[in-house]
């Protein structure tokens, strides 16, 4: 007889909302746990939950752990009865990978819902099996009036807020899981590498949050397997591993997975760590972000071993995935008159430049890691981001920006819409020339959002070299804001499949939108 879920999951998009797959059986772990409960001793299990990721018409990437070696075997179904279910055969895992893997799925049909089962089996006896893990989601859709609507934020963990017990743990995961997008887009600051989590911690009011805690966030993270157990911690939290279950995330990086404001070759200063080649440290991370997440060019495909890529979700949705921290150079005042390296990189500046000339979507979404003209400083003198404080014509990293921006205006590339999060608040910038150093560019929109689970910190300047209007700005007036003291923030954006528009709303957790904005397809600028 084959498998039942342990929990009915849903038929199709429009049942989805609020539905718990098998992984609702997982409960928060105690402050000190370790690990979630093991359910049949003896077995391999997958209580870590599964994930998928990725996702286009055709193809996805799930992921898995186990709790030993395992043989992972996927199996996709049309139905939650799982009739006519098609066999995926995936990896052995092994302590090589943290026993994590990904089976990666192909021919799927478009723009349906997909119900899959991830079963582990001992290596040596495949019939000895654990207890299946339940997740779905949909492809993307081959039809543009389908539409698609996704959500986006990030930094998670940050500041000493971990995984609190007494509030629910990461309720926001909850959240935005009964909004049923077709994905999450997680723009950087997966993890605080670099972020002790504490036992305790008494707010300003005198109120005390307090933490789960688990080894690994006991220091900073410099080893393998320091790294690898930050990002197991939030897999602790029972909302984000039903929120993994349901949504198909898009994952991305920032500087946080490895320490705080990193670059290439960088030697640490700081009496933390006694490794202090960053180098080290981010070859490292970047083993452990590839085990706990499914990214497909971190994979063995044909994409290489990086983490920029292009996702296509249908006709709607290019998205376009940036890598703001393994290409960069150093950090410094940005004045510099010349300026090949950038903050991106020569090589993934050509990939993107041509990567959106060929790309036929309505929409093409850049998902930044970093804002571009939100002054983000590194130290007295030295800037982490684009923007270095000078309104004036480009110097530095801007160089490299701006003739992105003149290379998108030239070769007329329409729907280009700038997504990000990393400062933790909420904010609304429009772009354009008549306001600006830097004129030979199309106006374009930029959207910020976070911490999903970490401190907010008040709003930083604006540079005008690229001429941003600030039309909206949510942010506390001091730093480090607890999340028991303010909700978290994400975004939502919605492309009508009918007329094409794209709508944009900034909400923060309890179901409010704080902003929306409509832009037009088949537009330059904005």
């Amino acid at each position: 007889m084959p498998y039942r879920p342990r929990i009915p999951s849903p038929d199709r998009r429009t049942v989805l909302r609020g539905s718990l797959l098998a992984t609702a059986a997982l409960t928060l772990p105690a402050a000190g746990a370790a690990a979630p409960a093991f359910a049949r001793s003896g077995r391999p299990d997958a209580a870590w939950g599964v994930q998928v990721g990725d996702v286009t018409s055709s193809s996805a990437l799930v992921w898995v752990r186990s709790d030993r070696p395992a043989r992972m075997v996927v199996e996709t179904s049309a139905t939650e009865s799982f009739r006519r279910a098609r066999t995926w055969h995936g990896p052995l895992l092994g302590a090589g990978t943290d026993f994590t893997g990904t089976t990666p799925l192909y021919g799927l049909p478009p723009g349906e819902q997909v119900h899959y089962r991830v079963t582990l089996a001992t290596p040596d006896d495949p019939r000895r099996t654990g207890e299946p893990v339940y997740g779905t989601f949909r492809t993307a859709p081959a039809r543009r009036r389908d539409g698609v609507r996704f959500l986006w934020s990030g930094d998670i963990a940050g500041q000493g807020w971990g995984i609190n017990p007494d509030i629910g743990g990461y309720r926001v995961y909850d959240e935005m899981r009964r909004l049923d997008p077709d994905f999450f887009l997680c723009s950087g600051d997966n993890i605080y590498a670099d972020g002790v989590i504490e036992p305790s911690v008494t707010l300003p009011d005198g109120r005390v949050w307090h933490n789960v805690t688990t080894q690994e966030k006991a220091k900073v993270a410099e080893t393998l397997a320091e790294y690898r157990g930050n990002f197991r911690y939030n897999l602790l939290d029972d909302n984000l591993r039903r929120f993994n279950a349901q949504v198909p995330s898009v994952i991305q990086w920032d500087d946080h997975e490895v320490r705080n404001n990193w670059y290439p070759g960088q030697i640490l200063d700081d009496a933390r760590y006694s490794e202090k080649n960053v180098d080290v440290l981010a070859a490292r991370s970047t083993q452990a972000f590839g085990e706990y997440f499914p990214v497909s060019t971190l994979h063995g495909s044909a994409g290489g071993d990086r983490v920029h890529r292009v996702v296509r979700h249908g006709p709607l949705l290019d998205l376009f995935v940036l890598d703001m921290r393994t290409f960069r150079n150093a950090n410094s005042p940005g004045r510099q008159p010349d300026d090949a390296t950038g903050i991106l990189g020569a090589e993934q500046l050509a990939w993107l430049e041509r990567e959106l000339s060929r790309s036929r979507a309505v929409w093409k979404v850049i998902a930044a890691d970093m804002p571009l003209g939100l002054v983000v400083a590194d130290g007295a003198t030295d800037f982490e981001a684009v923007a270095q404080g000078d309104p004036g014509a480009p110097l530095g990293r801007e160089l490299q920006i701006a003739g992105l921006l003149r290379f998108i205006k030239h070769h007329r590339i329409t729907g280009t819409v700038w997504l990000t999060a990393d400062v933790h608040y909420t904010s609304a910038q429009h772009y354009a020339p008549e306001r600006a150093a830097f004129k030979d560019f199309a106006p374009f929109w930029e959207f910020v959002t976070g911490p999903l689970a970490a401190g907010q910190f008040p709003s930083n300047a604006l540079d005008g070299t690229f001429g941003p209007d600030q039309v909206f700005v949510q942010a506390p007036d001091r730093a480090n804001v607890s999340p028991m003291e303010t909700p978290a923030l994400f975004g939502e954006v919605d492309i009508d499949g009918d007329s094409g528009e794209l709508t944009v709303r900034l909400r923060e957790q309890g179901g409010s939108v704080l902003f929306s904005k409509v832009l037009q397809p088949g537009r330059v600028g904005q």
